[in-house]
This record gives structure tokens, C-alpha cells and sequence, in this order.
């Protein structure tokens, strides 16, 4: 949820709020069904200090161009009070690691453009540009 508070601050017409209960049973679900090795979490002074998620993506069809890897998106969230303390770059090792042993050649950090803290933590990781993704708003009526 701290996650969603920070986004809807950087672009409220693009972020919502989720219901908590519906981001709790996601997760709950997730660890029932045994991808518990896809959520990472790091704990610092007794409590949680942050998560990192690695979401499979399904290979490329074989009719589309791109070359068929393994390949995962990455989503770190560290809570603002455990910023600066290299809980962002544990969790993220971490991903990297699990990403690895799952056979993943290439790991995503999809980021919405306005949040310059995540560019420049991912950037200092190794991630780089790897394509633009443009959108538009279609208003009905």
C-alpha cells in the first residue's frame, strides 16, 4: 500500500489506491500456491523493510519477431523510513539470484517516468534503456 501511496503522488491520473484486502489476497494466494520463491521480502529493526517481486513472463509467440528468452519483470518497493540503507539493493541482488535460478536471461524494470528515484536506482544497478513505451489517453463519448 505504500507502494500505491508513492505512485498516486507521482501521477494520480495514471495510480489508484487498491482495496487492501485485494492486495493482501493476492499475495496471500501467491504463497499458498507455492510461488513463494518469486516474493522476496527484507526485514530491518524487526519489521518489513521492503519486497521485490519477480513476475515470469510468457515466451514471445512464434509468430511475433522477438527472440524467445526466459525473461522477468522486476518491481522493488522499499518503504520510505528503510530508504538509503541498501535494503533496495539486497532485495534487488535477490531478484537477480532467484531470476537466475528460474533460467531468466532477462530481467525488466518497467518505471513510470516521472519516478526519478526508481530510473536512478535501477540505472546504478545496470538496467538501461531498452525500448520507450508511449501511450495516449482515449476518452470515450
Amino acid at each position: 500500500m505504500a507502494n500505491a501511496e508513492h505512485h498516486v503522488g507521482l501521477g494520480p491520473s495514471v495510480h489508484r489506491r487498491p482495496d487492501g484486502e485485494a492486495v493482501r489476497g493476492h499475495f496471500e494466494s501467491r504463497l499458498r500456491d507455492g510461488q513463494d520463491d518469486l516474493l522476496l521480502v527484507a526485514e530491518a529493526d524487526g519489521e518489513v523493510a521492503g519486497m521485490a517481486e519477480v513476475v515470469l513472463r510468457s515466451a514471445p509467440p512464434d509468430h511475433q519477431i522477438l527472440i524467445p528468452r526466459r525473461a522477468a519483470e522486476v518491481h522493488t518497493v522499499v518503504l520510505d523510513r528503510h530508504r538509503g540503507r541498501g535494503v533496495g539493493r539486497a532485495l534487488l541482488a535477490a531478484a537477480e539470484r532467484t531470476a537466475r535460478d528460474r533460467d531468466v536471461e532477462f530481467l525488466l524494470a518497467v518505471i513510470f517516468a516521472p519516478n526519478e528515484d526508481a530510473v536512478g536506482f535501477y540505472s546504478s544497478a545496470g538496467f538501461g534503456d531498452h525500448g520507450l513505451l508511449l501511450g495516449k489517453e482515449l476518452n470515450a463519448g
